[in-house]
């Protein structure tokens, strides 16, 4: 064998890169997603919420049933009892989504994934995709067993309700809907400011601390802008009986949706324009 066939057969073969496509960006991303110990607690806290207060709320109200109020009986929602930690679990996946992103620029792996990702944008497309489908998984069955368990305690006083009944399947599905929408919220304000408290502070401040101001306005201000708060939006779709004064169901949500894709423009923007 000669020199130069040695030398050949030697030499290291390099294999051909592969193209960068959003599918395997998207799996890239699932990758990242699943190995953070963030996601397993903040999503379990989530289930625990929504499974865990549809236990307790019902169980209180079966054990103060009837109420003083006649008003309270008249009005009584079952889905609403049944749902109630849709409260506190949007605060798990909202902090989750603004974690998914400002946890690469905190430890400076988005410089590795933009590297990988020269395009940039894709990268951005590909968390929210994979973050809206975990989170999808995650709260519809969550919400169900919710409704199930719930109206079991409350069949205790024939409180019940059914999936059958109007606008019960819509708020049950809308809840968990409601809660991947406020996760992409989070995700894009992450990606748009940057920085975990930043983000955190401005998840908080459209969900929570906007209503709050709004309520001090007066009457005819309140109601008018209140029923186009991001929060009074988006609650719209887990409401059997829809409030009068707040936006239709899908038309609330849609509303809400839209508040979601324009900060996640805003931050496709910015990703293109700023250095990470």
């Amino acid at each position: 064998m000669s020199t130069a066939t040695t030398s050949s057969a030697l030499r290291p073969q390099t294999s051909t890169p592969k193209k960068v496509t959003q599918a395997r960006v998207v799996l890239s991303e699932w990758t990242k997603l699943r190995s953070l110990r963030s996601t397993v607690f903040s999503l379990l806290a989530a289930a625990v919420f929504i499974v865990g207060l549809s236990v307790l709320v019902p169980t209180i109200t079966v054990n103060h049933w009837p109420p003083r109020d006649p008003r309270e009986a008249l009005g009584f929602d079952p889905t609403s009892r049944s749902l109630a930690g849709i409260f506190l679990a949007q605060l798990a996946i909202g902090v989750l989504g603004v974690l998914c992103v400002t946890g690469e620029y905190a430890t400076g792996m988005i410089r590795a994934t933009l590297a990988a990702v020269p395009a940039r944008l894709p990268a951005l497309w590909g968390k929210a995709v994979v973050f809206a489908a975990v989170t999808l998984a995650l709260t519809v069955p969550s919400t169900l067993g919710a409704f199930l368990i719930g109206q079991s305690i409350l069949s205790g006083k024939h409180l019940q309700a059914g999936l059958g009944d109007p606008g019960v399947v819509r708020a049950v599905l809308g809840a968990a809907l409601y809660l991947t929408v406020v996760g992409l919220l989070g995700l894009a304000l992450g990606a748009l400011l940057r920085n975990t408290a930043g983000g955190i502070s401005a998840l908080f401040g459209v969900l929570f601390v906007l209503p709050i101001i709004v309520r001090f306005l007066p009457s005819s201000w309140s109601d008018s802008v209140g029923r186009y708060l991001p929060s009074s939006a988006g609650e719209a779709i887990t409401h059997v009986h829809p409030d009068p004064a707040a936006l239709s169901p899908w038309a609330g949500f849609g509303l809400f949706c839209a508040y979601a894709a324009l900060v996640l423009a805003a931050a496709a923007v910015s990703l293109r324009r700023r250095d990470a």
